[in-house]
């Protein structure tokens, strides 16, 4: 059995360097042996696709999400947010620091109703009410629900498709792809792209206090 698991180990490496010379060849012939920011994203989706095709040959699965306290509960979604980095590609990554401070926020980090009863991280809300969702208690016949969730691992998994999709959030979109360029993370500058999150006017300095607070990293 491990020989087998061995010999499968260097085929998936295998292919892999042939797959990037390809890329890379590919890219000689076309005169562009420097890759420009174009082929750098194709080789680096690539790359991605085979992280995701080892996540699955592994059988990896979303990590137990427990916790206790505020420092449990930053432990674990770390580790919840590392398992989703494998299956979403780097450049629609989410920093965990601000996912953290945003789900402390949100969620009175793990203790509110919506977090204990609907796995609700994030206050996440929907119209379409044939969507598995919960009634604010202040408010039960509300228009709208906070969307309930199978797991709050699903819920950052959520609110990481709804940063990367959704109009509101396309300045916040626009500065991660120059920090990347950069090389390095400015979260204030990134906080600015998220103030649709909220009604408050002052969320993306809750956030940032949250951050500072909290020496997230």
């Amino acid at each position: 059995m491990m020989q087998k698991t061995t010999i499968s180990s260097i085929k998936l490496i295998l292919t892999t360097i042939i797959l990037v010379t390809a890329v890379l060849g590919g890219t000689f012939f076309a005169g562009t042996f420097y890759p420009n920011k174009w082929t750098t994203v194709k080789i680096e989706k690539e790359f991605h696709k085979k992280e995701v095709s080892e996540v699955i040959y592994l059988g990896l699965t979303q990590p137990e999400f427990t916790y206790n306290d505020r420092k449990t509960f930053i432990n674990t979604l770390g580790k919840c947010v590392d398992y989703l980095n494998f299956t979403t590609d780097r450049l629609s990554r989410v920093p965990t620091t601000i996912i953290i401070a945003m789900a402390g926020v949100e969620s009175n980090w793990g203790t509110s109703r919506f977090a204990t009863e609907g796995n609700a991280l994030f206050g996440v809300r929907t119209w379409d009410l044939s969507t598995p969702h919960m009634k604010p208690r202040e408010n039960p016949d509300a228009i709208f629900g906070v969307k309930k969730y199978k797991t709050k691992c699903d819920s950052v998994k959520d609110m990481i498709r709804i940063l990367n999709t959704h109009p509101a959030y396309e300045k916040f979109r626009i500065e991660r792809e120059i920090q990347l360029d950069n090389g390095k993370w400015e979260y204030k500058k990134l906080l600015v792209g998220i103030s649709a999150w909220s009604t408050n006017p002052k969320y993306r300095d809750m956030i940032w206090s949250t951050i500072v607070d909290n020496n997230l990293p």
